[in-house]
């Protein structure tokens, strides 16, 4: 099979991954979580997490095995983004990971999307600038958010849930050296901070790619 059409078979396989996480999955865990007695916030936040999980973090773990460029990630997360933002638009959402208070989904697609092209294009080729990042945002941002709805019941911030995150980002991190760990600590922290409607979708990836940015040439 030619480059471009096993790449384009590999994102068909991976978006029927990513629309079966979110719809038939997800929507089937926000009812066992009901009637187990969560409520509505509790499992909505849950789901959300482990979307972050299974869709984004497990995705992000293969591009560099299944694809040569970005361009296909790119456009993937793209359509995504807007495929998620159209509930919002039409008021017709999909109650069982979706809030009308915020589009954080469609930012994380965004952010998920750009951070990998950009690594590989700030790099010419190195995958891993923008997969870092985004493994922070998807596997450290959803234990910290897991470990603070069992605490909390809510949706809060709580230096237990970054405490968490940073064990989980720090092995990530220094697998590229010590400005990897030191990225990993710098996103653990700053997860922990809201700035208006800038969410850590976006706050997460964005300094933590600056970091490893700057220290690329002595961690590569």
């Amino acid at each position: 099979m030619n480059l471009i059409p096993r790449e384009i078979f590999y994102a068909l396989i991976l978006l029927t991954w990513v629309i079966f996480v979110s719809i038939p999955l997800t929507r089937w865990l926000y009812s066992l979580m009901r009637g187990r007695g969560l409520s509505h916030g509790v499992a909505i936040y849950f789901n959300r997490k482990i979307i972050h999980i299974l869709a984004g973090g497990l995705i992000a773990l293969l591009i560099p095995r299944l694809f040569s460029t970005p361009l296909i990630p790119l456009s993937m997360s793209l359509i995504l983004a807007v495929l998620l933002y159209i509930p919002h638009r039409t008021g017709r959402l999909l109650t069982w990971f979706q809030t009308p208070e915020n589009l954080f989904e469609v930012h994380f697609c965004i952010a998920w999307g750009l951070a990998i092209t950009l690594g590989w294009l700030l790099t010419e080729g190195d995958f891993r600038l923008g997969v870092i990042p985004v493994l922070y945002m998807s596997f450290g941002d959803a234990v910290t958010g897991v470990v603070r709805n069992l605490i909390f019941r809510r949706r809060t911030k709580s230096w237990w849930g970054n405490l968490a995150m940073a064990a989980v980002c720090l092995p990530i991190g220094c697998t590229v050296g010590l400005w990897g760990g030191v990225s990993a600590i710098v996103a653990a922290f700053i997860e922990h901070f809201e700035f208006g409607p800038i969410d850590d979708n976006l706050t997460i990836p964005s300094t933590s790619f600056l970091i490893l940015y700057l220290t690329y040439p002595r961690w590569s």
